[in-house]
Protein backbone atom coordinates (compact mmCIF):
# COMPACT_ATOMS: atom_id res chain seq x y z
CA UNK A 1 0.00 0.00 0.00
CA UNK A 2 1.18 3.28 -1.25
CA UNK A 3 -0.19 7.01 -0.54
CA UNK A 4 -3.44 5.17 1.20
CA UNK A 5 -4.48 4.03 -1.87
CA UNK A 6 -4.41 0.58 -4.06
CA UNK A 7 -5.97 -2.00 -5.88
CA UNK A 8 -5.27 -5.40 -5.84
CA UNK A 9 -6.83 -9.14 -5.80
CA UNK A 10 -5.49 -12.28 -4.49
CA UNK A 11 -6.24 -15.71 -6.20
CA UNK A 12 -6.62 -17.76 -2.78
CA UNK A 13 -6.16 -21.48 -3.40
CA UNK A 14 -9.96 -23.00 -3.58
CA UNK A 15 -10.80 -25.75 -1.54
CA UNK A 16 -12.29 -28.60 -2.31
CA UNK A 17 -15.86 -29.29 -0.86
CA UNK A 18 -17.56 -30.76 -3.83
CA UNK A 19 -19.87 -34.25 -3.38
CA UNK A 20 -18.95 -37.12 -5.78
CA UNK A 21 -16.17 -35.37 -6.70
CA UNK A 22 -13.44 -38.08 -8.11
CA UNK A 23 -10.00 -38.27 -6.00
CA UNK A 24 -7.99 -37.33 -9.88
CA UNK A 25 -10.21 -34.57 -9.91
CA UNK A 26 -9.43 -33.32 -6.77
CA UNK A 27 -5.82 -34.14 -7.11
CA UNK A 28 -5.76 -31.83 -10.67
CA UNK A 29 -7.53 -28.73 -8.59
CA UNK A 30 -5.30 -28.49 -5.85
CA UNK A 31 -2.13 -29.12 -8.12
CA UNK A 32 -3.40 -26.12 -10.15
CA UNK A 33 -3.98 -24.04 -7.63
CA UNK A 34 -0.76 -23.83 -6.74
CA UNK A 35 0.09 -22.58 -10.34
CA UNK A 36 -2.16 -19.62 -9.82
CA UNK A 37 -0.67 -16.32 -9.48
CA UNK A 38 -1.53 -13.20 -7.74
CA UNK A 39 -2.53 -9.61 -9.09
CA UNK A 40 0.15 -7.29 -8.44
CA UNK A 41 -0.81 -4.28 -6.42
CA UNK A 42 -1.28 -1.10 -8.06
CA UNK A 43 0.02 2.30 -6.83
CA UNK A 44 -0.27 5.91 -8.10
CA UNK A 45 3.12 6.05 -10.36
CA UNK A 46 4.25 9.66 -8.27
CA UNK A 47 4.18 10.75 -5.41
CA UNK A 48 1.20 12.87 -4.69
CA UNK A 49 1.03 16.58 -3.94
CA UNK A 50 1.23 17.76 0.03
CA UNK A 51 -0.43 20.82 0.07
CA UNK A 52 -2.38 23.50 -1.82
CA UNK A 53 -0.31 26.70 -2.69
CA UNK A 54 -3.33 28.71 -0.28
CA UNK A 55 -5.13 26.99 2.16
CA UNK A 56 -8.51 28.58 2.44
CA UNK A 57 -10.76 30.70 4.60
CA UNK A 58 -14.38 28.47 5.17
CA UNK A 59 -15.42 25.00 3.59
CA UNK A 60 -17.63 25.00 0.54
CA UNK A 61 -21.05 23.96 0.93
CA UNK A 62 -21.78 20.56 -1.07
CA UNK A 63 -24.17 22.29 -3.10
CA UNK A 64 -21.02 24.89 -3.96
CA UNK A 65 -23.18 27.20 -5.88
CA UNK A 66 -25.67 28.21 -2.63
CA UNK A 67 -22.41 30.49 -1.74
CA UNK A 68 -22.80 32.62 -3.91
CA UNK A 69 -26.31 33.74 -2.46
CA UNK A 70 -27.98 33.84 -5.26
CA UNK A 71 -31.80 32.46 -4.95
CA UNK A 72 -32.48 32.74 -8.89
CA UNK A 73 -29.30 30.68 -9.39
CA UNK A 74 -30.83 28.29 -7.24
CA UNK A 75 -33.91 27.71 -9.00
CA UNK A 76 -32.10 27.63 -12.41
CA UNK A 77 -29.85 24.69 -10.52
CA UNK A 78 -32.90 22.61 -9.86
CA UNK A 79 -34.79 23.11 -12.75
CA UNK A 80 -31.17 21.95 -14.39
CA UNK A 81 -30.70 18.73 -12.24
CA UNK A 82 -34.04 17.69 -12.75
CA UNK A 83 -34.89 18.09 -16.41
CA UNK A 84 -30.97 18.24 -18.44
CA UNK A 85 -31.69 15.98 -21.24
CA UNK A 86 -27.82 14.97 -21.32
CA UNK A 87 -28.00 14.43 -17.59
CA UNK A 88 -31.39 12.09 -17.67
CA UNK A 89 -29.42 10.15 -20.30
CA UNK A 90 -26.14 9.60 -18.50
CA UNK A 91 -28.38 8.34 -15.68
CA UNK A 92 -30.19 5.64 -17.32
CA UNK A 93 -26.41 4.85 -18.76
CA UNK A 94 -26.21 4.33 -14.76
CA UNK A 95 -29.50 2.29 -15.01
CA UNK A 96 -27.78 0.37 -17.75
CA UNK A 97 -25.06 -0.66 -15.88
CA UNK A 98 -26.89 -1.98 -13.14
CA UNK A 99 -29.09 -4.12 -14.96
CA UNK A 100 -25.69 -5.72 -16.60
CA UNK A 101 -24.32 -6.45 -12.80
CA UNK A 102 -27.79 -8.78 -12.74
CA UNK A 103 -27.12 -10.24 -16.19
CA UNK A 104 -23.38 -11.38 -14.98
CA UNK A 105 -24.82 -12.26 -11.73
CA UNK A 106 -27.03 -15.03 -12.76
CA UNK A 107 -23.95 -16.85 -13.94
CA UNK A 108 -24.01 -17.67 -10.12
CA UNK A 109 -26.96 -20.33 -10.13
CA UNK A 110 -28.11 -22.97 -12.58
CA UNK A 111 -29.77 -22.38 -16.15
CA UNK A 112 -32.93 -24.23 -16.12
CA UNK A 113 -34.62 -25.30 -19.32
CA UNK A 114 -38.11 -26.46 -19.97
CA UNK A 115 -38.37 -28.23 -23.43
CA UNK A 116 -41.85 -29.32 -24.90
CA UNK A 117 -41.22 -31.55 -28.18
CA UNK A 118 -43.33 -33.15 -30.68
CA UNK A 119 -42.97 -35.07 -33.98
CA UNK A 120 -44.78 -36.81 -36.20
CA UNK A 121 -43.50 -39.95 -38.13
CA UNK A 122 -44.46 -42.30 -41.05
CA UNK A 123 -44.46 -45.23 -40.97
CA UNK A 124 -44.99 -45.42 -37.35
CA UNK A 125 -42.33 -46.78 -35.95
CA UNK A 126 -39.83 -44.73 -37.34
CA UNK A 127 -36.76 -45.51 -34.99
CA UNK A 128 -36.46 -47.88 -32.06
CA UNK A 129 -38.95 -46.80 -29.12
CA UNK A 130 -40.95 -45.15 -31.22
CA UNK A 131 -40.97 -41.90 -29.27
CA UNK A 132 -42.51 -38.82 -30.91
CA UNK A 133 -43.66 -36.57 -27.84
CA UNK A 134 -40.97 -35.52 -24.91
CA UNK A 135 -41.29 -32.82 -22.32
CA UNK A 136 -37.98 -32.52 -20.43
CA UNK A 137 -36.54 -30.21 -17.44
CA UNK A 138 -32.73 -29.66 -18.11
CA UNK A 139 -30.03 -27.79 -15.71
CA UNK A 140 -26.42 -26.61 -16.01
CA UNK A 141 -24.44 -25.22 -13.75
CA UNK A 142 -20.75 -24.74 -13.32
CA UNK A 143 -18.80 -24.42 -10.54
CA UNK A 144 -16.47 -21.51 -9.72
CA UNK A 145 -13.48 -23.21 -8.92
CA UNK A 146 -11.11 -20.23 -9.70
CA UNK A 147 -13.30 -17.46 -9.11
CA UNK A 148 -13.56 -16.75 -12.45
CA UNK A 149 -17.13 -15.72 -12.27
CA UNK A 150 -16.62 -14.28 -8.88
CA UNK A 151 -13.89 -11.96 -10.76
CA UNK A 152 -16.60 -11.32 -13.72
CA UNK A 153 -19.33 -10.15 -11.63
CA UNK A 154 -16.89 -7.95 -9.38
CA UNK A 155 -15.79 -6.33 -12.12
CA UNK A 156 -19.26 -5.37 -13.46
CA UNK A 157 -20.40 -3.85 -10.03
CA UNK A 158 -16.97 -1.46 -9.83
CA UNK A 159 -18.12 -0.67 -13.29
CA UNK A 160 -21.46 -0.35 -11.74
CA UNK A 161 -19.75 2.27 -9.46
CA UNK A 162 -18.21 4.04 -11.78
CA UNK A 163 -21.27 4.76 -13.98
CA UNK A 164 -22.65 6.27 -10.98
CA UNK A 165 -19.87 8.32 -10.55
CA UNK A 166 -19.83 9.45 -14.17
CA UNK A 167 -23.56 10.36 -13.04
CA UNK A 168 -21.99 12.55 -10.26
CA UNK A 169 -19.47 14.26 -12.29
CA UNK A 170 -21.96 15.09 -14.95
CA UNK A 171 -24.20 16.34 -12.42
CA UNK A 172 -21.24 18.67 -10.93
CA UNK A 173 -20.36 19.65 -14.46
CA UNK A 174 -23.48 21.19 -15.48
CA UNK A 175 -24.42 22.91 -12.37
CA UNK A 176 -21.23 24.77 -13.33
CA UNK A 177 -22.32 25.57 -16.86
CA UNK A 178 -25.67 27.13 -15.83
CA UNK A 179 -23.68 29.05 -12.86
CA UNK A 180 -21.60 30.93 -15.81
CA UNK A 181 -24.21 31.57 -18.10
CA UNK A 182 -26.08 33.51 -15.49
CA UNK A 183 -23.31 34.99 -14.60
CA UNK A 184 -22.52 35.99 -17.89
CA UNK A 185 -26.17 36.99 -18.33
CA UNK A 186 -25.85 38.98 -15.52
CA UNK A 187 -22.34 40.46 -16.63
CA UNK A 188 -24.03 41.23 -20.14
CA UNK A 189 -26.92 43.29 -18.33
CA UNK A 190 -24.44 45.31 -16.95
CA UNK A 191 -22.57 46.29 -19.99
CA UNK A 192 -25.85 47.04 -21.49
CA UNK A 193 -26.77 49.55 -18.91
CA UNK A 194 -23.02 50.71 -18.96
CA UNK A 195 -23.13 51.45 -22.58
CA UNK A 196 -26.62 52.91 -22.21
CA UNK A 197 -24.67 55.34 -20.00
CA UNK A 198 -21.88 55.73 -22.07
CA UNK A 199 -23.71 56.38 -25.21
CA UNK A 200 -25.81 59.18 -23.53
CA UNK A 201 -22.98 61.27 -22.27
CA UNK A 202 -21.48 60.72 -25.81
CA UNK A 203 -24.24 62.60 -27.06
CA UNK A 204 -23.77 65.20 -24.75
CA UNK A 205 -20.50 66.29 -25.43
CA UNK A 206 -21.47 66.03 -29.18
CA UNK A 207 -23.67 68.71 -28.17
CA UNK A 208 -21.43 70.45 -26.28
CA UNK A 209 -18.84 70.33 -29.74
CA UNK A 210 -21.81 71.36 -31.69
CA UNK A 211 -22.46 74.60 -29.89
CA UNK A 212 -18.93 75.07 -29.90
CA UNK A 213 -18.60 74.96 -33.57
CA UNK A 214 -21.22 77.26 -33.98
CA UNK A 215 -19.69 79.38 -32.04
CA UNK A 216 -16.58 79.17 -34.24
CA UNK A 217 -14.44 77.90 -31.08
CA UNK A 218 -13.75 74.55 -32.88
CA UNK A 219 -12.99 72.49 -35.92
CA UNK A 220 -15.72 70.27 -37.93
CA UNK A 221 -13.73 67.09 -37.74
CA UNK A 222 -14.21 67.26 -34.03
CA UNK A 223 -18.17 66.18 -34.03
CA UNK A 224 -17.05 63.69 -36.84
CA UNK A 225 -14.56 61.90 -34.01
CA UNK A 226 -17.18 62.46 -31.22
CA UNK A 227 -19.63 61.00 -33.87
CA UNK A 228 -17.68 57.57 -34.37
CA UNK A 229 -17.06 57.21 -30.86
CA UNK A 230 -20.92 57.21 -30.34
CA UNK A 231 -20.89 54.73 -33.40
CA UNK A 232 -18.40 52.14 -32.05
CA UNK A 233 -20.39 52.48 -28.77
CA UNK A 234 -23.57 51.60 -30.34
CA UNK A 235 -21.77 48.76 -32.49
CA UNK A 236 -20.72 47.14 -29.15
CA UNK A 237 -24.07 47.53 -27.63
CA UNK A 238 -25.55 45.44 -30.75
CA UNK A 239 -23.05 42.47 -30.11
CA UNK A 240 -23.89 42.65 -26.30
CA UNK A 241 -27.42 42.33 -27.47
CA UNK A 242 -26.83 39.58 -29.01
CA UNK A 243 -24.33 37.77 -26.92
CA UNK A 244 -27.67 38.26 -24.02
CA UNK A 245 -29.84 36.23 -26.59
CA UNK A 246 -27.36 33.03 -27.40
CA UNK A 247 -26.81 33.46 -23.31
CA UNK A 248 -30.77 32.71 -22.95
CA UNK A 249 -30.92 30.31 -25.17
CA UNK A 250 -28.03 27.96 -23.45
CA UNK A 251 -29.52 28.82 -20.39
CA UNK A 252 -32.89 27.56 -21.74
CA UNK A 253 -30.58 24.19 -23.12
CA UNK A 254 -29.62 23.65 -20.08
CA UNK A 255 -32.99 23.45 -18.65
CA UNK A 256 -34.15 20.95 -20.74
CA UNK A 257 -37.19 23.48 -22.48
CA UNK A 258 -36.27 25.04 -26.01
CA UNK A 259 -35.21 28.62 -25.84
CA UNK A 260 -37.92 30.93 -24.55
CA UNK A 261 -38.15 33.47 -21.77
CA UNK A 262 -36.52 32.84 -18.59
CA UNK A 263 -35.90 34.72 -15.61
CA UNK A 264 -34.68 38.50 -15.77
CA UNK A 265 -31.51 37.99 -15.13
CA UNK A 266 -30.13 41.42 -12.50
CA UNK A 267 -27.43 43.68 -13.52
CA UNK A 268 -25.45 43.42 -10.53
CA UNK A 269 -22.96 40.55 -9.74
CA UNK A 270 -22.60 38.86 -6.70
CA UNK A 271 -19.73 39.45 -4.27
CA UNK A 272 -17.08 36.93 -4.27
CA UNK A 273 -17.48 34.36 -1.68
CA UNK A 274 -14.46 33.54 1.08
CA UNK A 275 -12.31 31.60 -0.38
CA UNK A 276 -12.97 27.52 0.35
CA UNK A 277 -10.79 25.44 2.69
CA UNK A 278 -8.20 23.22 0.25
CA UNK A 279 -7.43 20.54 3.09
CA UNK A 280 -4.70 17.70 2.06
CA UNK A 281 -4.67 17.60 -1.55
CA UNK A 282 -4.93 13.68 -2.07
CA UNK A 283 -8.03 13.57 0.65
CA UNK A 284 -9.26 16.31 -1.24
CA UNK A 285 -9.20 14.97 -5.04
CA UNK A 286 -10.62 11.65 -3.82
CA UNK A 287 -13.74 13.24 -2.92
CA UNK A 288 -13.91 14.24 -6.75
CA UNK A 289 -16.86 12.37 -8.66
CA UNK A 290 -14.00 11.96 -11.61
CA UNK A 291 -11.68 10.42 -9.38
CA UNK A 292 -13.73 7.83 -8.15
CA UNK A 293 -15.08 7.24 -11.44
CA UNK A 294 -11.37 6.43 -12.89
CA UNK A 295 -10.72 4.55 -9.39
CA UNK A 296 -13.06 2.09 -9.84
CA UNK A 297 -12.56 1.54 -13.81
CA UNK A 298 -9.42 0.82 -12.61
CA UNK A 299 -10.40 -2.14 -9.89
CA UNK A 300 -12.61 -3.87 -12.62
CA UNK A 301 -9.81 -4.09 -14.56
CA UNK A 302 -7.81 -5.73 -11.89
CA UNK A 303 -10.83 -8.19 -11.43
CA UNK A 304 -11.03 -8.45 -15.09
CA UNK A 305 -7.64 -10.13 -15.01
CA UNK A 306 -7.83 -12.26 -12.00
CA UNK A 307 -11.16 -13.55 -14.36
CA UNK A 308 -8.64 -14.22 -17.78
CA UNK A 309 -6.07 -15.82 -15.19
CA UNK A 310 -8.85 -18.12 -13.74
CA UNK A 311 -9.58 -18.87 -17.39
CA UNK A 312 -6.84 -20.87 -17.98
CA UNK A 313 -7.83 -23.30 -15.28
CA UNK A 314 -10.07 -26.31 -15.53
CA UNK A 315 -14.25 -25.99 -15.11
CA UNK A 316 -16.56 -28.41 -13.26
CA UNK A 317 -19.76 -28.00 -15.00
CA UNK A 318 -22.76 -30.11 -13.54
CA UNK A 319 -25.86 -31.18 -15.79
CA UNK A 320 -29.08 -32.47 -15.16
CA UNK A 321 -31.78 -34.17 -17.47
CA UNK A 322 -35.42 -35.21 -16.47
CA UNK A 323 -37.29 -36.46 -19.34
CA UNK A 324 -40.97 -38.13 -19.81
CA UNK A 325 -41.48 -39.86 -23.50
CA UNK A 326 -44.13 -41.77 -25.53
CA UNK A 327 -45.19 -42.13 -28.34
CA UNK A 328 -48.51 -39.86 -27.65
CA UNK A 329 -49.49 -37.03 -25.18
CA UNK A 330 -51.60 -39.29 -23.19
CA UNK A 331 -49.08 -41.78 -22.19
CA UNK A 332 -46.33 -39.18 -21.79
CA UNK A 333 -46.32 -39.53 -17.66
CA UNK A 334 -45.83 -43.23 -18.01
CA UNK A 335 -41.95 -43.17 -19.15
CA UNK A 336 -39.55 -41.08 -17.36
CA UNK A 337 -35.70 -41.16 -17.77
CA UNK A 338 -33.51 -39.08 -15.38
CA UNK A 339 -29.57 -38.55 -16.19
CA UNK A 340 -27.32 -36.70 -13.63
CA UNK A 341 -23.60 -35.99 -14.96
CA UNK A 342 -20.61 -33.79 -14.10
CA UNK A 343 -17.80 -33.16 -16.05
CA UNK A 344 -14.49 -31.51 -15.92
CA UNK A 345 -13.24 -29.57 -18.74
CA UNK A 346 -9.46 -28.21 -18.85
CA UNK A 347 -7.49 -26.07 -21.46
CA UNK A 348 -4.83 -28.16 -23.23
CA UNK A 349 -4.24 -25.94 -26.46
CA UNK A 350 -6.06 -22.73 -27.66
CA UNK A 351 -3.28 -21.65 -30.00
CA UNK A 352 -1.95 -18.99 -26.98
CA UNK A 353 -5.20 -17.17 -26.77
CA UNK A 354 -5.62 -17.65 -22.87
CA UNK A 355 -2.45 -16.28 -22.61
CA UNK A 356 -2.77 -13.17 -24.62
CA UNK A 357 -6.04 -13.02 -23.30
CA UNK A 358 -4.42 -12.46 -19.61
CA UNK A 359 -1.70 -9.96 -21.22
CA UNK A 360 -4.61 -8.13 -22.90
CA UNK A 361 -6.05 -7.77 -19.20
CA UNK A 362 -2.74 -6.76 -17.33
CA UNK A 363 -2.07 -3.86 -20.38
CA UNK A 364 -5.82 -2.27 -19.58
CA UNK A 365 -5.13 -2.43 -15.85
CA UNK A 366 -1.90 -0.88 -16.81
CA UNK A 367 -3.62 1.77 -19.14
CA UNK A 368 -6.50 2.34 -16.57
CA UNK A 369 -4.14 2.65 -13.79
CA UNK A 370 -2.19 6.06 -15.72
CA UNK A 371 -5.45 7.00 -17.06
CA UNK A 372 -6.26 6.90 -12.76
CA UNK A 373 -3.16 8.51 -11.82
CA UNK A 374 -3.21 11.56 -14.78
CA UNK A 375 -6.88 12.11 -13.87
CA UNK A 376 -5.43 12.46 -10.39
CA UNK A 377 -2.65 15.38 -11.29
CA UNK A 378 -5.34 16.98 -13.53
CA UNK A 379 -6.97 17.28 -10.33
CA UNK A 380 -4.40 18.83 -8.34
CA UNK A 381 -3.61 20.89 -11.38
CA UNK A 382 -7.06 22.52 -11.71
CA UNK A 383 -7.26 23.57 -7.96
CA UNK A 384 -3.78 25.00 -7.78
CA UNK A 385 -4.69 26.46 -11.05
CA UNK A 386 -7.42 28.06 -10.09
CA UNK A 387 -6.00 29.66 -6.42
CA UNK A 388 -3.26 31.12 -8.31
CA UNK A 389 -5.41 32.83 -10.75
CA UNK A 390 -8.08 34.39 -8.15
CA UNK A 391 -5.09 35.96 -6.44
CA UNK A 392 -3.74 37.31 -9.38
CA UNK A 393 -7.16 38.35 -10.63
CA UNK A 394 -7.71 40.17 -7.30
CA UNK A 395 -4.72 41.58 -7.77
CA UNK A 396 -5.62 42.50 -11.83
CA UNK A 397 -9.16 44.37 -10.74
CA UNK A 398 -7.25 46.39 -7.65
CA UNK A 399 -4.95 48.02 -10.57
CA UNK A 400 -7.98 48.57 -13.03
CA UNK A 401 -9.89 50.13 -10.55
CA UNK A 402 -6.89 52.54 -10.10
CA UNK A 403 -7.21 53.04 -13.41
CA UNK A 404 -10.26 54.11 -13.52
CA UNK A 405 -10.60 56.46 -10.89
CA UNK A 406 -6.99 57.91 -12.81
CA UNK A 407 -8.85 57.89 -16.63
CA UNK A 408 -12.17 59.62 -14.52
CA UNK A 409 -10.04 62.38 -12.78
CA UNK A 410 -7.88 62.83 -15.98
CA UNK A 411 -11.12 63.36 -18.30
CA UNK A 412 -12.53 66.15 -15.76
CA UNK A 413 -9.56 67.98 -15.77
CA UNK A 414 -9.29 67.83 -19.66
CA UNK A 415 -12.28 68.63 -20.35
CA UNK A 416 -12.46 71.92 -18.05
CA UNK A 417 -9.39 72.71 -20.13
CA UNK A 418 -10.82 71.99 -24.05
CA UNK A 419 -13.40 74.36 -22.69
CA UNK A 420 -11.72 77.13 -21.57
CA UNK A 421 -9.93 76.39 -25.12
CA UNK A 422 -6.13 75.60 -24.25
CA UNK A 423 -6.70 72.26 -25.45
CA UNK A 424 -7.34 70.49 -28.71
CA UNK A 425 -10.46 68.22 -28.52
CA UNK A 426 -8.22 64.92 -29.79
CA UNK A 427 -6.63 64.39 -26.51
CA UNK A 428 -9.85 64.81 -24.89
CA UNK A 429 -11.47 62.14 -27.13
CA UNK A 430 -8.53 59.57 -26.46
CA UNK A 431 -9.26 60.30 -22.51
CA UNK A 432 -12.66 59.26 -22.89
CA UNK A 433 -12.82 56.77 -25.12
CA UNK A 434 -10.04 54.89 -22.63
CA UNK A 435 -12.48 55.24 -19.72
CA UNK A 436 -15.16 54.16 -20.78
CA UNK A 437 -13.09 50.89 -21.96
CA UNK A 438 -11.80 50.68 -18.86
CA UNK A 439 -15.02 51.11 -17.16
CA UNK A 440 -16.10 47.77 -19.52
CA UNK A 441 -12.89 46.07 -18.49
CA UNK A 442 -13.35 46.13 -14.76
CA UNK A 443 -16.67 44.70 -15.54
CA UNK A 444 -15.43 42.01 -17.20
CA UNK A 445 -12.33 41.37 -14.84
CA UNK A 446 -14.84 40.87 -12.22
CA UNK A 447 -17.00 38.30 -13.77
CA UNK A 448 -13.61 36.62 -14.71
CA UNK A 449 -12.98 36.00 -11.04
CA UNK A 450 -16.13 34.44 -10.47
CA UNK A 451 -15.86 32.16 -13.43
CA UNK A 452 -12.30 31.15 -11.83
CA UNK A 453 -14.10 30.83 -8.54
CA UNK A 454 -16.70 28.67 -10.15
CA UNK A 455 -13.74 26.78 -11.51
CA UNK A 456 -12.50 25.87 -7.87
CA UNK A 457 -15.40 25.05 -6.97
CA UNK A 458 -16.01 22.50 -9.56
CA UNK A 459 -12.46 21.30 -8.72
CA UNK A 460 -13.35 20.66 -5.55
CA UNK A 461 -16.55 19.41 -5.43
CA UNK A 462 -17.33 16.17 -3.85
CA UNK A 463 -20.58 15.41 -5.25
CA UNK A 464 -23.96 15.93 -4.21
CA UNK A 465 -27.12 14.47 -3.92
CA UNK A 466 -29.72 14.85 -7.21
CA UNK A 467 -33.70 13.97 -6.77
CA UNK A 468 -32.90 11.20 -8.62
CA UNK A 469 -30.87 9.23 -6.56
CA UNK A 470 -33.43 8.35 -3.88
CA UNK A 471 -34.45 5.94 -7.08
CA UNK A 472 -31.53 4.17 -6.50
CA UNK A 473 -33.54 1.63 -4.24
CA UNK A 474 -34.78 0.36 -7.25
CA UNK A 475 -31.90 0.28 -9.12
CA UNK A 476 -29.62 -3.27 -8.72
Amino acid sequence: MKNGIFIRTSNKAPVCSIPGLSFLCCFTIFWLTGCSRKVAEVNLPYEPLQAFSLPGETEAPDQWWQAFEDPKLNLLVDSALASNLPLNAVWYQFREAGALVNIVSSARVPDVFLQLQSGISRPVPDFVGGENTQLSLRANYEADLWGRIRYSIHAEEYRFKASFYDYKTAAVTLTGEVALAWFRLKATNIQLQLLSEQIETNEQVLALIRNRFASGQVRGVDILRQQQLIESTIQQQVALELQKELLENQLSILLGQPPGELLEAPAQLPDLPPMPLTGIPLQLVNRRPDVQSSFYRLQAADRELAAAISNKYPRLNFSLNAALRSNNLIGLFESQAISLGSALLAPIFYGGRLRAQVNQAEAIRQQLRYDYGQTVLLAFQEIENALIQEEKQLERIEVIQNQVELAEKTFGQLRVEYLNGSLAYLDVLVTLNQQQQLQRDLINAELELLEIRIALYRALAGGFETEREPMMEDVP
